[in-house]
């Protein structure tokens, strides 16, 4: 009988404590989340949910994009909360530093409201709080390490501090239940471009990196000069939607002692010259034409490079990841490459292409099983590199 009464007082504080906001929870100090782990249940249980379920709280934050979210055991995602600011940056052409920072600190705590609620799981029943602690932009990361930090303080939860791009590779988990390491993966990003080997884990053999500007670079600043805005992935993605990839030949770069670098500065460059020469000469630009142009060099040099180092490793797993594994024409691009070579292709939905935080969550449920923490001195290092901790 007794039992029975404390399970019934049991369900009621946590019903009563579920609906607490995160801020209230920082508020009651360490140790005074809602709900401890012995109140949850009479049975022998971690955190309120059987021990060998691992529930993750990922924060992101790395640039313009504040992000929460819950996952189990690193594959499932049961809430996935983005706040974007790119209507805000589009009336600077750009992601405005401060501006970013100012707006994670608006909507952080708001997020990770939503992404529990979304979840139907209260702060105390994670395992865990993750979140994005480079590379990105120092302000915006400073918010996410700060919250999580206290978050992951005053509930007495372990704190792990994850590798945004690893978190990109991650992404692939989510979806792809039969993906694990080894396998290749194409990294393509506004700041990144490498080609690696996920020999584990968390563990990545580096084959080749862009030597300048990284390919989502280069449609940034191709779509401004065309006068197609912000953000320019997906507006040239648009574009050339219409026009004719073979209208212009740009230029595709090959780098002498390295067969898997990239290097898109002077398709940029060249994508440039062509722009001034037409205006120059007052001819009309065709930009559909130009677009497609200009990514069908991008796709081609991406796709061509990537199925080599497939070949020359012996590997049969390809995976794509980043905000440009969003693309529509690489996305085609390396699915028929990969079919033509017998090599099976992997790649996250659009959502999960972009910054997300269920990223993040899967990418920290393997540090965490490794028994990675991270210390109340972590901080934000905006300049981190891949393979870095």
């Amino acid at each position: 009988m007794q039992t029975e009464e404390k399970r019934e007082s049991i369900e009621e504080k946590k019903e009563e404590r579920m609906e607490m906001p995160v801020s209230e929870a920082l508020e009651q100090g360490p140790g005074k989340a809602p709900v401890s782990g012995a109140e949850i249940s009479v049975h022998d249980t971690e955190n309120g949910h059987p021990s060998e379920d691992v529930y993750i709280l990922a924060i992101e934050s790395s640039c313009d994009e504040t992000a929460a979210s819950v996952v189990k055991n690193g594959r499932t995602v049961l809430s996935n909360i983005i706040s974007s600011q790119i209507d805000l940056h589009t009336l600077f052409g750009g992601v405005v530093p401060e501006i970013a920072s100012r707006k994670h600190i608006e909507k952080i705590n708001q997020v990770i409201e939503e992404a529990l609620t979304e979840a139907h799981m209260s702060l105390e029943e994670m395992t865990a709080i993750a979140v994005t602690y480079g590379p990105g932009l120092v302000g915006a990361l400073l918010v996410g390490v700060a919250e999580a930090k206290a978050l992951a303080y005053a509930a007495k939860k372990p704190l792990v501090g994850v590798h945004h791009i690893e978190g990109h590779v991650s992404a692939n988990f989510i979806e792809n239940p039969d993906l694990e390491p080894p396998f290749m993966c194409l990294i393509v990003s506004g700041g990144h471009t490498h080609l690696v080997i996920v020999k584990d884990y968390g563990e990545f053999e580096i084959l080749g990196r862009t030597r300048d500007d990284a390919a989502g670079e280069a449609f940034d600043k191709v779509a401004r000069a065309v006068g197609l805005g912000y953000p320019g992935g997906p507006k040239v993605d648009k574009a050339a939607k219409e026009g004719n990839p073979h209208a212009i030949e740009f230029p595709r770069a090959k780098v002498g002692d390295n067969p898997y670098d990239f290097s898109f500065s002077g398709l940029k460059s060249a994508v440039l010259n062509y722009i001034n020469h037409a205006k120059m000469m007052c001819e009309e630009i065709n930009v559909p034409d130009l677009a497609a142009s200009f990514q069908n060099a991008v796709v081609e040099v991406l796709v061509s490079r990537t199925i080599e180092a497939a070949k020359q490793h012996g590997y049969k797993r390809v995976a794509i990841a980043g905000g440009v594994a969003s693309n529509s024409a690489l996305r085609a691009g390396m699915e028929k490459a990969c079919k033509e070579a017998g090599i099976q292709f992997f790649h996250p939905s659009p959502i999960f292409c972009t910054d997300n935080a269920a990223m993040i969550g899967a990418a920290a449920y393997y540090e965490y099983k490794k028994g990675a923490r991270a210390g109340w001195d972590l901080n934000a290092v905006p300049n981190l590199k891949l393979g870095e901790r």
